[in-house]
C-alpha cells in the first residue's frame, strides 16, 4: 500500500514539475525524465515483489541523479526485503544524509531497526518522523504501529 501512495505521489509530481517546473516528490530534486521512468518501472517491479529485477533500473536512476533521496530510499528497501539488510542501511543512510527528513526512508530505517533487534534506534526514527508529520502521516503510523508490536513480543 505505501509502494503504491509513493507511485502515486511520484506521478503527481511528475504532473507538478510538467506545470510548475518542480517537483514536491519527498526527498526528491527535480526530476529528468530519464530517472522519473526508471525509478517508476523499478517501483513496479517492487509491488510486484521482483526487487531484484529492479536493481538496474534503480542504479540507473541513480547515475541520472546522484542526489535522488528516493532512489536511495528504494534500494534500501528492496535490499531489506531481499534480506540485506546491510546493504539496506547503506542506501537509507545516503538517503537520510541527502534528506534527513525524508518520510519514506525515516520509516524504512525504524523498519529495518526493528528487524536488528535495536527498538531506541526505530524510536528515534519514530521521533524524526513525528516532528516531520506535523499533522501526521502514513509513515509514522506504520512505524508506531511496528514498534508497539515488536514491544509486545518482547
Amino acid at each position: 500500500m505505501k509502494i503504491k501512495a509513493f507511485t502515486l505521489a511520484l506521478s503527481l509530481s511528475g504532473f507538478i514539475l510538467g506545470v510548475t517546473g518542480q517537483s514536491l516528490a519527498a526527498g526528491s530534486g527535480s526530476w529528468s525524465s530519464n530517472s522519473n521512468k526508471d525509478l517508476k518501472n523499478a517501483i513496479e517491479l517492487i509491488e510486484d515483489e521482483k526487487y531484484n529485477d529492479a536493481q538496474p533500473f534503480l542504479q540507473k536512476a541513480i547515475k541520472a541523479e546522484p542526489e535522488n533521496a528516493d532512489a536511495y530510499n528504494m534500494l534500501g528497501y528492496s535490499q531489506r526485503k531481499m534480506g540485506n539488510k546491510d546493504v539496506a542501511l547503506d542506501y537509507y543512510t545516503k538517503a537520510l544524509d541527502l534528506n534527513p527528513r525524508h518520510r519514506g526512508a525515516n520509516e524504512y530505517l525504524g523498519q529495518l531497526y526493528l528487524e536488528l533487534n535495536n527498538p531506541d534506534k526505530a524510536k528515534e526514527r519514530l521521533a524524526v518522523l513525528d516532528k516531520s508529520c506535523t499533522f501526521g502521516c502514513d509513515e509514522y503510523t506504520s512505524l508506531k504501529e511496528a514498534i508497539e508490536a515488536y514491544e509486545k513480543t518482547q
